[in-house]
């Protein structure tokens, strides 16, 4: 993110980071403060180990009845390959716990689909793998106490139905100075695509407000 900064010769950038890109923006904010203009974070990921967990117990609760069928797609070699019929069908059934209005399924799944290759996918769980381990499979992880350093204006989107505990979007809002935490009704993760008109009009007011 530092080089991409630097490519475009910007002495600052405004940074929004969905889900677990969140998670990245939070880690580029703590490294280099001076470089973040303002902060958004959109549907995040945890912050911490602890908050890990209880996005954990939340997955568990929403995916006991279709466990088996994502363990049956996982196990199969054509997805450890990449195979980009069987990666979509474990998307659908694993995004169906995520969305507040199953109708918008085929659109996040399309979405994800864009320009992907097979060899793309198999990287992609590879850097995934290995975030999993600098991260959340470490109980010593977590963020909080650095997000409190924090200067620049932040906003806190979340949906009321988002797989991810409300506890991870308050935390994390408490801890940076500031923070405007915003809970969309009738939204699930993806806040974006569920919610745009509202997402559109809390981040004009945020920009707005300075």
């Amino acid at each position: 993110m530092e080089r991409l900064r630097e490519y475009f010769q910007l002495e600052s950038v405004a940074l929004l980071g969905h889900s677990w890109g969140g998670l990245l923006a939070m880690e580029y904010a703590i490294r280099c403060p001076q470089r973040v203009s303002h902060l958004i974070l959109m549907n995040s990921a945890p912050a911490s180990y602890d908050t890990y967990l209880l996005l954990r117990q939340e997955r568990r609760k929403r995916a006991a009845h279709i466990v088996g069928e994502l363990d049956e797609i996982t196990a199969s070699s054509k997805y450890q390959e990449g195979d980009l019929e069987s990666d979509a069908k474990y998307n659908r059934i694993h995004f169906a716990t995520s969305l507040r209005k199953p109708e918008q399924l085929d659109q996040l799944v399309k979405s994800l689909r864009l320009n992907v290759t097979a060899a793309g996918i198999v990287k992609a769980r590879a850097i995934e793998d290995w975030l999993m381990r600098e991260t959340w499979l470490s109980s010593e992880y977590d963020l909080l106490p650095k997000l409190k350093e924090l200067d620049m204006p932040a906003l806190v989107i979340h949906g009321d139905y988002d797989v991810i505990p409300i506890e991870v979007a308050t935390g994390i809002a408490a801890a940076i100075p500031g923070a405007r935490l915003v809970v969309l009704p009738e939204t699930g993760h993806f806040a974006y695509l569920e919610s745009p008109d509202q997402v559109r009009k809390e981040i004009n007011d945020f920009f707005r407000a300075g």
